[in-house]
């Protein structure tokens, strides 16, 4: 599998917006996401202003948004 780039915070909030994740509150530095796949409420917990997330931290938001890491990937190009 190819390494995935690492992003920040501001284009992982394009691809939340690109499936119609809505922006709800914001605790400190962590915002919250909240969306519907599949017909299942979504909440992706987003720390603001990051500048490169970590791969695992990159996985764990992609569990949480219910997407796979190819649809994911996809909403990026």
């Amino acid at each position: 599998m190819p390494k995935r780039p690492a992003l920040s915070s501001r284009e992982i909030e394009q691809i939340l917006r690109k499936k119609d994740f809505i922006f709800t509150h914001q605790r400190g530095s962590h915002q919250y996401w909240t969306g519907f796949i599949k017909g299942k409420k979504r909440r992706v917990t987003l720390i603001a202003n990051q500048k490169d997330f970590h791969p695992d931290t990159m996985k764990s938001m992609i569990r949480q948004s219910g997407l796979t890491e190819e649809e994911f990937y996809q909403l990026y190009e």
